[in-house]
């Protein structure tokens, strides 16, 4: 039986929205407006946080927010969820 914990997948199918959200999002900025190099950030889940390299952040758990890592210059790095 595989393990199931709570808030780490979603509802549509079982798919992980930390993958989902690295897929969109990795390799991009977060801008004002979507393009190809950039996402917007209205686009963003109400429950977010960008954290750029070398900021403190606080080891909190919130399983509804999106935890955004990006590099010295803007660039998503990594993605979390929860």
């Amino acid at each position: 039986m595989p393990l199931v914990v709570p808030g780490l997948m979603s509802k549509d199918g079982g798919k992980d929205k930390t993958s989902d959200w690295q897929n969109q999002l990795v390799g991009k900025k977060i801008g004002e407006t979507s393009d190809v190099m950039t996402f917007a950030k209205s686009q963003l889940p109400k429950e977010h946080r960008v954290i750029k390299e070398g900021d403190l952040a606080t080891m909190d758990h919130k399983p509804d927010r999106l935890n955004i890592h990006v590099g010295e210059d803007g660039t998503v790095m990594n993605v979390k969820y929860g």
